[in-house]
C-alpha cells in the first residue's frame, strides 16, 4: 500500500530522506530541521502524490490516507501530551501548503485549527490567559472563513474594524477578551449568514475541510499564473503540512518572526529580517502592525525607536543566530526563516533556500564560494540565467511613485521614459533633436528598424513575447512591452486611449519591460552595476561550459555590446535590416520594382559599396571569429513603398513611371508572404541578389584580413532551404562570386557555406542537405511556426490559455518545444551528422537566449548557440549549466 503520510518532530522522521519531490519543500526541510536537533514543533506532512491523487479522483480521501493522518496526529499529541478536541487541553495545529519548489504567498494556510465553543475555554485555562485564547479563536474563524469556506474576507476585515472602533481602540493589541469574545459571536454570526450552516464545530471536520482546501489551492487562478511565470509544472502537486501550533501572541515573553541568514536585496552577509512581540505569523507579513527590526545594526540605520529583537530579547536572539549558522551551514545556501518566540522558548517553523534579486545572488554564490561553502561549480549553479537580465539594463526605482494605465507582455527587459510617437521616421527625427521617445504602434513591421533604433523603448498593441517588435527590441537591447490589448491607437488622431484616458503624441511615458507595465509620465529608472561578482562568476562559468555562445546582431553597436558581454562570434547577421536604412531604401525598391535582370543589376550595383562597408565593419570587430551572414530572407513586399511621396521617389530614381511601379508592387503582393517567395525563393529567381551580397562579404572580408591581419571567418547562410537542389544553386553563386573576389584581390580566405534549418522538410532530408552545405543553423523562430503551424505574431491571443490548459508546458516561442521541435532538430543533426561527421551546428532563433533551451543544444551536441546581445551573458551562464548538469 502506498504511502501518503511521513512523520516528523520528537525523535521520529518516517523518511523521504528530505526527497523535496515527495514532501514539498517545507516538508522536506521541517524534516531536517528536526534530524538536526533544532526545535520543530511535531507533525507529519502529506505528500505531493497525494494532491495528484485528490484531484484524480475527485477531491475525496481514500479512508486508508484518513487512517494514516489519524496515527499523526495520535504522534502529535503523543509528543505535545494534549490530544485533538480535548476540552481541558486542546491540541491546536496549523495546516499548511508546502510545493517542491517555493511559492511565497500563491497557497493556502489555516492556523489555530481545533478551536471550537468548548475547547477555547480549555486553552483559556491551560494558557492562563483568556485574552490570547479568544484571539486565537477569533483568527481561526476568519482564516477559516476565507481559506476553507471561500466567505467574503472583507466583510471579517469590517467587522473587525467596526469592533475597534466601537471600543476606541486604534491596534489589535488594545482589544480585550470580552471584545475577542463578542467579536467571535460576530464572526459566527456572518458565517451562519453567509454559508447558510453554523460554524463547524467538530475538530475532524474542520481538519478535514482544511487539508482539502489547501490541496485545492494548488489549482488557484494565482497560483496557476505564477507557475506559468516561473516554469513550475502543473502536475507536481502540494504537500499539506499538519503541525502542532505554537503561539507567538502569549504576551510580551512571546514573539514571531521572518529572517533571512543575508540581505536577500544586496547579499551582504548580515542577518535581515523582521519580527512582532505577542503575535501570529500572519501579523508580520500582512501589514496589520508595523513590525520591528531583527537587529540593532538595522534598527540604527532605519532611525527606528521600537527596540530589535537583539536588544528586546537578547538570550532568545543568541539562540536564533547560532540557529541561522547552523541552517546556512547545513543547506550550504542563504535561507529564508519563519520562527516563533512562545514565552521565551524558540520554535523554527520553517527553513527553506531564499529569494534573492540577481545582484544578491551573484554575491552570495560567490562569496559562499570564496568562503568554501560551496565550490566554483555550485556557485555557477545558484544564479539563475534569467535574473540576469535584472543586472544588464536600467530598472525602475522601485520606491518611485507609479501611475499604471495598463499592462502588456514583458517582451524586452529594461525600462525607459520618453515622449510618445506613433511613428518610426517621427521617432528619428525627435530622437536626432536630443529627444527621448517612445515608439507606439499597433504592430511593428521591418520598416520600422530606424524607429526602434532611435527609441528609448517601444510599446506595441498587438504581437507576443516573440513579435517583430520583441526579437529585434531584445537584440537592440531596448525596453519593449507588447501585446498590449487594451490599447487603442488612433495613428490619425495620433493619440492612443487606455479606458477613459487618453495620451496624445509628445506626452511622456514610461515602460517596464520586465513587468509589462505601461505608466504615464516619467518614472525615475536605476542604472545597472556590473561589479566584480558578475566578471568573476563569468569566468567561472566559461571554465565549464562546452557550448561555444555567440550573438545575434548586424550593426556595429549590437556587435561591439555582444563581444564586450563574452560573444565568440556571430551566429545570425540578418542582411535585411541593413536594406531598410534610409540612404538605401530606394535603391532596394528601384531592384525590386525592376522588369528585368539588366535593371535589377543596375540597383544592386549602388547596394553592393554600401553592403561591404557594413560587412567591413562587422568583420573588424568581431577579427578572428566566425559570423555568419544570413542573405536576403524576408519577402520583397516588405521592402515596397506604400505612400504615393514614396512612389514618386522611386519613379524618379528608376525613370519608371509611377502607375508602372504600382502595377509591379501589385504584381509582388502575396497572400500568405511568410510562406511565400522569400528567403532561398528569391536567391533562385533572382541569383544577382546573392551574388551582390557574396561579392560583398569575400571583399570586406579580404579588405579586413590585409588591413588587420586577422583574417574572419565568414560563413554563408542561405535561408529557407528546403532541398537539396535549392542549397546546390545558391553555393555555385556563392562559390563563383568568391573567387572573382579572390581572382580580383590576389588573395584567399577560408569560408563555409550552409543553410538555416527553418522546415520541417530540410530537418527530415538533412542527411541529402548536408552532402552541400558546411554548416546547419536552426531557425528555431521559422521551425517552430512551421511546424506547428502557428503564426508567432498572433499567437498571443490564445498561447496563454495553452499553457494553463497545459497543452503546453510553456509558450513555444519562448522556451523550445523539445518534443515537437526538438524532435526535428535531433533528427537533422543525427542525420546531418551521418553524412558529414564534421557538420558544424547551431541555433539562431530567439530561443537562443532561453535557458531551457540551451539545456536542450547541450544535449542534442550542438557546437554553439547565438543570442541577442544583452542575452549573451545568460547564456553562457546557461550553457555552464547545463554542461554541468550532463556532467
Amino acid at each position: 500500500m502506498t504511502q501518503y503520510v511521513y512523520r516528523f518532530g520528537g525523535g521520529v522522521s518516517d523518511g523521504g530522506q528530505g526527497d523535496k519531490n515527495l514532501l514539498g519543500g517545507k516538508g522536506a526541510n521541517l524534516d531536517g530541521m528536526a534530524s538536526i536537533g533544532l526545535p520543530v514543533p511535531p507533525g507529519f506532512t502529506i505528500s505531493t502524490e497525494m494532491c495528484t491523487r485528490y484531484y484524480a479522483e475527485g477531491q475525496s480521501f481514500p479512508e486508508s490516507v484518513r487512517a494514516e493522518v489519524a496515527n499523526g496526529i495520535a504522534h502529535i499529541e503523543g509528543i505535545t501530551g494534549k490530544r485533538f478536541g480535548d476540552a481541558a487541553d486542546p491540541l491546536l495545529v496549523s495546516v499548511r501548503s508546502g510545493a517542491r519548489v517555493s511559492m511565497p504567498g500563491m497557497m493556502d494556510t489555516v492556523l489555530n485549527l481545533g478551536l471550537n465553543d468548548e475547547t477555547v475555554q480549555g486553552l483559556a485555562a491551560t494558557s492562563g490567559d483568556e485574552r490570547f485564547a479568544w484571539d486565537s479563536y477569533r483568527r481561526f474563524i476568519q482564516m477559516y472563513s476565507d481559506v476553507v469556506l471561500g466567505l467574503d474576507h472583507g466583510s471579517f476585515e469590517e467587522a473587525l474594524e467596526i469592533a475597534k472602533e466601537d471600543q476606541g481602540h486604534f491596534l489589535d493589541t488594545d482589544m480585550t477578551a470580552d471584545d475577542w469574545q463578542k467579536l467571535v459571536d460576530e464572526y459566527k454570526r456572518l458565517v451562519q449568514e453567509q454559508w447558510g450552516k453554523p460554524f463547524p464545530q467538530d475538530v475532524h471536520d474542520q481538519l478535514w475541510g482544511a487539508i482539502g482546501a489547501v490541496f485545492g489551492s494548488w489549482e488557484s487562478d494565482r497560483a496557476k499564473v505564477y507557475r506559468r511565470l516561473n516554469g513550475i509544472p502543473g502536475d507536481w502537486g502540494t504537500a499539506v503540512n499538519v503541525q502542532a501550533m505554537v503561539f507567538g501572541n502569549m504576551g510580551e515573553t512571546s514573539a514571531t518572526g521572518v529572517a533571512f541568514t543575508r540581505n536577500p536585496s544586496t547579499g551582504e552577509r548580515a542577518y535581515y529580517g523582521e519580527f512582532l512581540i505577542n503575535a501570529q505569523g500572519e501579523d508580520v507579513v500582512a501589514g496589520i502592525r508595523t513590525p520591528q527590526y531583527l537587529t540593532k545594526v538595522a534598527r540604527e540605520e532605519a532611525n527606528a525607536k521600537p527596540l530589535s529583537m537583539e536588544e528586546a530579547m537578547p538570550e532568545t536572539y543568541a539562540e536564533l543566530a547560532r540557529v541561522f549558522d547552523l541552517l546556512e551551514t547545513h543547506y550550504r545556501d542563504m535561507q529564508d526563516i519563519e520562527f516563533t518566540v512562545e514565552r521565551g522558548k524558540l520554535w523554527m517553523l520553517q527553513t527553506r533556500s531564499g529569494k534573492r534579486t540577481a545582484k544578491a545572488a551573484l554575491k552570495i554564490a560567490v562569496d559562499m564560494a570564496n568562503e568554501g561553502l560551496i565550490t566554483e561549480a555550485e556557485a555557477v549553479g545558484r544564479v539563475d540565467p534569467a535574473a540576469l537580465d535584472q543586472l544588464l539594463h536600467p530598472t525602475l526605482d522601485p520606491d518611485a511613485p507609479r501611475d499604471v494605465l495598463t499592462k502588456g507582455l514583458p517582451a524586452s527587459p529594461g525600462a525607459a521614459s520618453g515622449a510618445v510617437v506613433f511613428d518610426a521616421d517621427t521617432a528619428e527625427k525627435r530622437a536626432e533633436l536630443g529627444d527621448a521617445v517612445i515608439l507606439v504602434r499597433i504592430e511593428t513591421s521591418p520598416e520600422d528598424i530606424h524607429g526602434m533604433h532611435a527609441a528609448r523603448g517601444i510599446l506595441t498593441a498587438r504581437g507576443g513575447m516573440t513579435s517583430h517588435a520583441a526579437v529585434v527590441a531584445r537584440g537592440m537591447g531596448r525596453p519593449c512591452v507588447s501585446g498590449a490589448g487594451t490599447l487603442a491607437i488612433d495613428g490619425k488622431a495620433k493619440l492612443f486611449r487606455v479606458g477613459d484616458r487618453a495620451i496624445k503624441e509628445g506626452e511622456i511615458i514610461t515602460i517596464d519591460g520586465a513587468t509589462g507595465e505601461v505608466m504615464a509620465g516619467a518614472v525615475p529608472t536605476v542604472q545597472p552595476e556590473l561589479a566584480g561578482d558578475f566578471g568573476t562568476l563569468m569566468v567561472w562559468a566559461d571554465k565549464v561550459r562546452r557550448l561555444k555562445v555567440r550573438t545575434n546582431a548586424e550593426t556595429p553597436l549590437d556587435c561591439r555590446t555582444a563581444r564586450g558581454f563574452g560573444a565568440e562570434g556571430i551566429g545570425l547577421c540578418r542582411t535585411e535590416h541593413m536594406f531598410f536604412d534610409a540612404a538605401r531604401i530606394t535603391a532596394v525598391r528601384q531592384m525590386i520594382l525592376a522588369a528585368d535582370e539588366k535593371g535589377r543589376r543596375a540597383a544592386l550595383a549602388k547596394l553592393l559599396p554600401e553592403q561591404r562597408s557594413d560587412f567591413a565593419e562587422i568583420f573588424e570587430i568581431m577579427a578572428g571569429l566566425p559570423v555568419t551572414i544570413r542573405l536576403l530572407d524576408p519577402p520583397l513586399h516588405e521592402f515596397l513603398p506604400h505612400e504615393e511621396s514614396e512612389f514618386d521617389e522611386v519613379s524618379q530614381a528608376a525613370g519608371v513611371g509611377v502607375e508602372a511601379l504600382k502595377r509591379r508592387a501589385a504584381e509582388l503582393h502575396e497572400f500568405n508572404p511568410m510562406l511565400g517567395h522569400r528567403g532561398c525563393r528569391l536567391g533562385v529567381t533572382y541569383p544577382e541578389i546573392y551574388e551582390m551580397q557574396a561579392r560583398a562579404i569575400f571583399e570586406a572580408a579580404v579588405e579586413v584580413a590585409e588591413k588587420t591581419g586577422e583574417a574572419p571567418i565568414p560563413e554563408v547562410m542561405v535561408p529557407l532551404v528546403a532541398t537539396k537542389r535549392e542549397l546546390e544553386l545558391m553555393k555555385d553563386v556563392i562559390d563563383k562570386a568568391a573567387e572573382a573576389v579572390f581572382a580580383d584581390k590576389g588573395r584567399r580566405i577560408d569560408y563555409l557555406v550552409g543553410t538555416m534549418i527553418e522546415l520541417p522538410r530540410a530537418a527530415l532530408k538533412a542527411g541529402e542537405i548536408a552532402e552541400v552545405g558546411q554548416f546547419f543553423s536552426f531557425g528555431t523562430n521559422d521551425l517552430t511556426q512551421t511546424t506547428l503551424g502557428v503564426s508567432r505574431d498572433d499567437a498571443g491571443r490564445f498561447l496563454t490559455t495553452y499553457v494553463d490548459k497545459g497543452i503546453f508546458a510553456r509558450d513555444p516561442f519562448v522556451s523550445l518545444d523539445v518534443e515537437g521541435v526538438g524532435e526535428l532538430i535531433r533528427l537533422a543533426a543525427q542525420r546531418g551528422r551521418a553524412t558529414k561527421p564534421d557538420l558544424k551546428l547551431g541555433i539562431c532563433g530567439e530561443h537562443g537566449g532561453d535557458p531551457a533551451s540551451i539545456a536542450f543544444c547541450e544535449q542534442t551536441g550542438l557546437d554553439y548557440v547565438s543570442a541577442s546581445p544583452y542575452r549573451v551573458p545568460i547564456a553562457r551562464l546557461a550553457a555552464a549549466q547545463a554542461a554541468l548538469k550532463k556532467g
